[in-house]
């Protein structure tokens, strides 16, 4: 499901901005606000396709937060939080067109990012609830209803953040953290999913403060780039950045923590498999978040720019033909996924080619560029775009707005494994990918950098 007419994107869809005198610093305004979004019953739990049977109570809650930037021109931004597996894209739609309908938010200023705990409900998802979860007609229907309840629930979220708009200052600082390790470990076999001390690591922890015209904080957006994977209980959670949450709130009364996921699909939290060493983690990522308020923050002026573009990504092909082979797998998540795209060429004549991948761009006049990828960004590409698109600090968010699938570099397509490729088996996308993506994504976030920064 795309968006009508109105809301297809072709290019870039870019706010209008007023010209304001360079020695004026403009003045913001910012809006916060929380939902809690637990399942109010038992659920099928998303990430671990080990599991095999629902959710057994709750541990801790699962929220979205909505934190709305409005600058002195009145051109706004959302940054939307969830304690969430992933946002599917036809959420993502819906949410956007509701809130474009009710608030006259530009789609392109919207952001849904996702912590990507597995201890969270599954979300419907057509790309993979027909390959991963065996899920009864029971189980379906409470994954329909909480769909709904979600799409509701973010909309509500985002209005009551707007209409708690009030004068506000913006700073930027950043901390390092060392949660985080790398998970491709090369082997004689292959690469194998375990800790890998010398593989690339982001350890930095960008932090956008939110304060009152008094200095009073009233709110903290930090990100990191680490699977929010310590556990596997049956109970929902949020994990470490859950945690991490919880710990700058109580340190902070009446400030809301908003935890944005980074480019952290091929890093793990090390040492993981119980509950204490996420409480731990989430301590020690809210040490850093704390760590970075501490200097003096660097001012945040306007104006707000942003854009949003879908770029297709390429597939392999796939033929008819060699999906028939692959229908005699001895792996059953393998021969889920070629049922579901032979039902798919059966019903269209052909296997989709190419995936409307998200990019999006938040830029804060010259003191900030917030960078959005879709699906599960390996490090590669925060450290690539970091470094490429120059002095300007550079926030890489990946998990936002759609994730689909693995999104590997160069680098890792090359090495292969599960973020390579072989996660495509608990799709039904064809995969895995063509060579070229990464350069395909980076030139397009550095195309539209440089037009919003120009502008």
């Amino acid at each position: 499901m795309r968006f009508s007419s109105m809301f297809t994107i072709v290019g870039l869809v870019v706010s209008p901005v007023l010209a304001i005198a360079a020695d004026i610093a403009p003045e913001w305004k910012a809006g916060v606000a929380t939902v809690a979004v637990t399942p109010s019953q038992p659920m099928w739990m998303a990430g671990y396709a080990s599991r095999t049977k629902p959710s057994e109570g709750v541990l801790s809650e699962l929220h979205a937060k909505a934190l709305v930037l409005e600058d002195s021109t009145g051109n706004r931004a959302v940054i939307v939080t969830t304690d969430l597996i992933g946002i599917p894209r036809p959420l993502r739609q819906q949410v956007a067109q509701k809130v474009h309908e009710q608030y006259k938010l530009n789609p392109a200023g919207l952001l849904l990012n996702c912590s990507h705990t597995h201890c969270s409900p599954v979300v419907r998802d057509d790309l993979e609830m027909s390959v991963m979860y065996p899920l009864d007609a029971e189980q379906r229907q409470r994954v329909e209803s909480y769909f709904v309840e979600l799409r509701n629930k973010l909309i509500a979220v985002i209005g009551l953040a707007i209409e708690d708009l009030k004068p506000a200052n913006l700073s930027y600082s950043h901390a390092r953290c060392s949660v985080a390790m790398n998970r491709r470990l090369p082997s004689p076999e292959g690469i194998q999913n375990s800790p890998y001390p010398d593989g690339p690591v982001d350890h930095d922890v960008p932090v956008l403060r939110v304060e009152t015209s008094d200095g009073k904080l009233r709110a903290v957006a930090f990100g990191y780039a680490c699977h929010n994977t310590t556990t596997a209980l049956l109970q929902f959670n949020a994990d470490y950045a859950g945690f991490a949450q919880t710990e700058i709130e109580k340190a902070h009364p009446g400030a809301t923590a908003l935890f944005v996921m980074g480019c952290g699909g091929d890093q793990n939290p090390y040492p993981r498999g119980k509950i204490e060493w996420a409480i731990t983690h989430g301590k020690t990522l809210a040490t850093a978040v704390e760590a970075a308020l501490l200097p003096k923050p660097k001012p945040i002026q306007g104006p707000l720019k942003f854009a949003l573009k879908e770029i297709d990504l390429p597939f392999e092909p796939v033929s008819r033909d060699a999906l028939l082979t692959q229908r005699e797998s001895k792996d059953l998540f393998e021969r889920r996924r070629v049922e579901a795209l032979l039902a798919e060429h059966d019903k269209n004549g052909k296997i989709r080619e190419t995936y409307p991948f998200p990019v999006q761009v938040l830029q804060f006049g010259s003191d900030l560029t917030m960078v959005t990828l879709g699906g599960e960004v390996v490090i590669d590409y925060a450290l690539r775009l970091k470094r490429e698109l120059g002095e300007t600090p550079v926030w890489v968010a990946g998990y936002s707005n759609d994730v689909m699938a693995y999104i590997p570099s160069e680098r890792v397509m090359k090495e292969g494994g599960y973020e390579g490729g072989g996660a495509m088996r608990y799709t039904n996308l064809p995969g895995p990918w063509k060579p070229g993506v990464e350069n395909q994504i980076v030139d397009t976030v550095r195309e539209m950098t440089l037009r919003l920064r120009q502008q």
